[in-house]
């Protein structure tokens, strides 16, 4: 069976910080966000993982789609951080002709990040003219995830168990859209752990849900990222 070829474009990098702002930069916090995103997509059945670059060094933005379109894959995302002193998230597909799957899948993994990321601005599902959206030749999303220059989006930017719940956002959606499956071993563990739940409102430490499942499984990609994580 071929596997799902998800691209996962850590926006900007080298020479070019993207954003900067409250001491913190684009390109570092948009590296550990995809990093997070690509890790948590190991855990799924069929996912093949592509990064555009894998590590803190420079490509254009021609470079960047060329990867995705050599590689012929499935879907591409392409993680930022926005500036000009807004607040909250917003996604981006391309503005021109898009496939209609396209517009299918921003409306889900858009739906997911928000409910994962909690008491944020939603700013809206958007379309531009983005190099990355225009020059792939599969479906694309960019997401902006709040804003650097943002004191209170900065705030929530500088804290790892935030970027994780970003992450997880983004994986969740994914998740629904393509209709992935956990592994063997993660479908086995979830299945235990929902047999002890009952029906309270589950908060882990960086988010609420009101499914036991979903708090599972953030709680346990925190775990394995080395962070504490509580189920109440």
């Amino acid at each position: 069976m071929p596997k799902l070829k998800i691209v996962i474009d850590w926006g900007h990098g080298g020479s070019d910080p993207g954003a900067v702002g409250n001491g913190l930069r684009e390109k570092d916090l948009t590296m550990k966000i995809g990093k997070m995103i690509g890790d948590m997509l190991l855990d799924y059945e069929g996912v093949e993982v592509i990064y555009t670059r894998t590590s803190d060094y420079y490509l254009s933005l021609e470079e960047r789609a060329e990867i995705a379109n050599k590689a012929k894959a499935d879907f591409f995302l392409s993680v930022h951080i926005n500036a000009g002193g807004g607040t909250g998230f917003e996604s981006y597909i391309y503005n021109g002709n898009v496939d209609a799957k396209t517009v299918v899948y921003q409306n889900v993994i858009h739906a997911e990040i928000m409910k994962v990321i909690g008491n944020v601005t939603d700013r809206g599902k958007k379309r531009a003219n983005y190099a990355v959206l225009r020059e792939t030749r599969m479906p694309a999303i960019l997401t902006e995830n709040l804003f650097i220059d943002n004191a209170k989006d900065a705030a929530k930017l500088k804290s790892d168990q935030f970027l994780q719940q970003v992450a997880y956002g983004h994986v969740i959606g994914l998740e629904k859209a393509f209709g992935l499956k956990k592994k063997a071993k993660q479908q086995a563990q979830s299945q235990t752990q929902q047999k002890a739940s009952d029906k309270k409102l589950y908060r882990v430490q960086v988010g609420a849900f009101s499914d036991r499942k979903n708090a599972e499984r953030l709680a346990e990609e925190l775990k394995k990222k080395g962070y504490p994580a509580i189920i109440v």
